[in-house]
């Protein structure tokens, strides 16, 4: 179930806001101005928020900004009062991804946010983090304190996998008709030998570690 943050001051908004989400099969979570959104960020994930412009403490384009500067791409559905192109450039120009103006049809806003969570999914699908470390397919790249490692292909694509679902054990047979393909001819000492390089080269890593389960396969978990 995708959970989404309402930061919204008028009261009457974030309940009805909340209340269409939540019949539309959302978890939600509301608040009144972006200073407590970004306490609330802190302690766990969102997949999507939706915020108001005008409120107090912090207002949207702040808390957006905030956002993108500690690179958060949580996808952000800005609803405000104010409907000139400069106002609309501002936000989007703070890392905005859409844009409403009120007074807000629910349902449309219901189509908006579905939309922006197809898309984030399909960003997501390129790109995933475990804990501070950052994969990214496109590049074959691991990254993590300002510092990246392009990985060979087989071992990245292993990492990836099993970093997808931490906790998940993958049999050797499993790791082998993914990775290599089920026509491959190759052994399960291969993956064995990639497992190795793998834990070699993030041994140092605080995110997470490869365990092996013996007889069975491999897993990653988060440290």
């Amino acid at each position: 179930m995708n959970k989404i943050l309402i930061v919204e001051d008028d009261v009457e908004l974030r309940q009805l806001f909340a209340r269409v989400l939540e019949k539309n099969g959302y978890q939600v979570e509301t608040t009144e101005d972006g200073a407590e959104a970004l306490k609330i960020l802190g302690r766990g994930y969102v997949d999507l928020i939706i915020s108001d412009i005008m409120m107090p403490v912090m207002d949207g384009n702040a808390l957006v900004r905030a956002l993108r500067d500690d690179g958060v791409k949580t996808p952000v559905l800005m609803i405000t009062a104010k409907s000139t192109l400069d106002d609309m450039r501002e936000g989007f120009l703070s890392g905005t991804d859409d844009y409403m103006v009120k007074p807000v049809n629910v349902n449309e806003m219901v189509l908006r946010v579905g939309a922006l969570l197809r898309r984030a999914r399909m960003l997501s699908e390129r790109r995933q983090k475990i804990g501070e470390t950052l994969l990214e397919c496109d590049s074959l790249t691991v990254s993590r304190a300002g510092q990246s490692m392009v990985l060979p292909q087989k071992e990245f694509m292993l990492l990836y996998k099993m970093a997808a679902y931490p906790g998940k054990i993958f049999t050797r047979q499993q790791l082998m008709d993914e990775i290599w393909g089920y026509n491959a001819e190759v052994d399960s000492h291969t993956v064995d030998v990639h497992i190795g390089r793998l834990r070699e080269r993030f041994k140092d890593n605080p995110d997470f570690r490869i365990v092996t389960m013996r007889g069975v396969g491999y897993k990653v978990v988060r440290t």
